[in-house]
């Protein structure tokens, strides 16, 4: 599934070539926009962009800030709960002793511990974080549509053009979904189809110690080989090179690109070689970890290799492949609470779920480190929200929007830092707010853009690509 939605826009209008330009149209051509030069050496005044790619890592249903990346061991006990911090390689930082790989390579990220925005709701803590918005248009989460503002992806796109053959924008190892309804924030919104992210909809198996990715979707049908493939686009051209002129509209130009991209794709050895996994060593695989979590931050790194610039991650759903409970959202002991998958109390207190993260998400920052691509790669790990302060009698903590923690590595961000403060609970911030449209603004800031970058409805009318302020100083 390459595309969410299609373009309602079908006005019939002619569009001239400055139309073209104006929609960035061209920009999935890899023609850099006269806009787009003017806002890039404008922001580069101030900041040498670094960033050439993204890995977003969504840690579905809000972890805990208090037991991984904000401890406070000087709190009740009703507060502190069972773990304890630990010393990181830099010194006066502590983590929680879930992490002790990452407690290792806190000189390779910064730690935001005042995250903060006004809901505790599951699907609108996830509208904030995909939208970058904590005061979008509307708290309707889903379903996505042609006139959302576009996800953070499209957005990138949109502004630096398209990459060479490949997706721009990936998520794995699914879409995150309540049901079957995928959130506004996964498409490209009002810039069309063509912006959309490539989604792999792995199904979710019980064992995947071995874990591949299939790519059905970048399959031919076995009827159809090389010959035929190349017969069938070379019709398409031609059918679209006598189309009539007056029914040329945003919509029909926009997915034009859309059916040249799933071409490209379907026709390329390299893009099917970036989702590969068997071209990784043994050792390697086994150092991400053998589930599926574990072997997407593996893949993301792959596909960050190969120039795709913006890979999601979403960590959601139960398995017994190292995370037999969502910990993200982890409300404790009692069986309706955690919809009926109670293990037991060490599973219930996180020994199950943060291993398989800390494996994951140290490996990532070592292998990028290594490769000598941590400078030009922005990592990001965050949720919709964090865990309240105070334990509850069910021995977990539930939903908690007012203060929580993110986690930025590379792309320009010094390493080593903390940027904010919670209270001595953990509950409000204390100083350096830091809502989801200002992690927004710093991405796109780790890319050389400023908040005011451009990107265009339909209609050709600017928008801006966020209502953010960048975090600034993490660079």
């Amino acid at each position: 599934m390459i595309s969410l939605l299609a373009n309602g826009n079908s006005n019939g209008r002619r569009i001239s070539r400055r139309d073209m330009l104006r929609l960035g149209s061209l920009g999935g051509l890899g023609l850099a926009l006269p806009h787009t030069r003017e806002v890039l050496a404008a922001s580069q005044a101030t900041h040498a962009a670094s960033a050439k790619r993204c890995i977003f890592i969504f840690l579905c249903g809000g972890p805990s800030q208090l037991d991984m990346w904000d401890p406070k061991p000087n709190a009740p006990d009703t507060i502190r709960g069972p773990f304890s911090p630990i010393s990181t390689n830099v010194p006066g930082t502590q983590i929680g002793d879930l992490l002790p790989l990452l407690s290792q390579q806190a000189d390779k990220f910064s730690i935001i511990r005042s995250m903060t925005h006004d809901t505790t709701v599951h699907d609108i803590g996830i509208l904030y974080t995909l939208l970058a918005d904590s005061k979008p248009p509307t708290k309707r989460a889903y379903p996505p549509t042609r006139t959302d503002h576009p996800g953070l992806g499209a957005i990138l796109r949109s502004l630096l053009g398209d990459t060479r053959g490949l997706p721009a924008w990936v998520t794995v190892p699914r879409a995150f979904t309540t049901g079957s309804r995928f959130y506004k924030g996964q498409s490209g919104g009002f810039l069309g189809p063509a912006y959309d992210p490539f989604f792999l909809n792995e199904e979710k198996k019980s064992s995947l110690a071995d874990k591949e990715f299939r790519l059905d979707a970048l399959q031919p049908p076995d009827t159809v080989d090389e010959t035929r493939m190349a017969a069938r686009h070379d019709l398409l051209k031609a059918v679209e090179a006598n189309f009539d002129a007056t029914v040329t509209s945003p919509a029909t130009a926009n997915l034009r690109q859309y059916y040249e991209k799933a071409f490209s794709m379907v026709s390329s050895e390299g893009v099917r070689s970036a989702f590969d996994l068997r071209r990784e060593s043994r050792m390697l695989r086994d150092k991400y970890g053998r589930n599926e979590y574990g072997q997407s931050f593996l893949l993301a790194r792959r596909l960050a290799e190969s120039g795709v610039r913006m890979t999601n991650v979403f960590w959601t759903f139960y398995g017994d492949d190292g995370c037999q409970f969502n910990l993200w959202d982890n409300h404790g002991s009692d069986k309706k609470v955690c919809g009926g998958y109670n293990k037991g109390v060490d599973m219930i207190r996180g020994k199950y779920c943060c291993p398989a993260f800390d494996r994951a998400f140290s490996a990532l920052l070592a292998d990028l480190s290594d490769r000598g691509m941590l400078d030009d790669t922005l990592v990001v790990a965050t949720g919709e929200f964090g865990r309240t302060p105070k334990i509850n009698k069910n021995a977990g903590r539930d939903h908690w929007g007012a203060c929580y923690s993110t986690v930025v590595a590379g792309g320009g961000i010094r390493g080593g830092q903390i940027y904010g403060a919670s209270d001595r609970h953990a509950a409000y911030v204390k100083n350096s707010p830091v809502a989801p449209e200002d992690l927004g603004a710093t991405i796109l800031h780790a890319f050389g853009f400023p908040s005011e970058a451009e990107v265009y409805e339909p209609t050709g009318r600017p928008v801006r690509s966020s209502k953010g302020r960048p975090v600034t100083t993490l660079f």
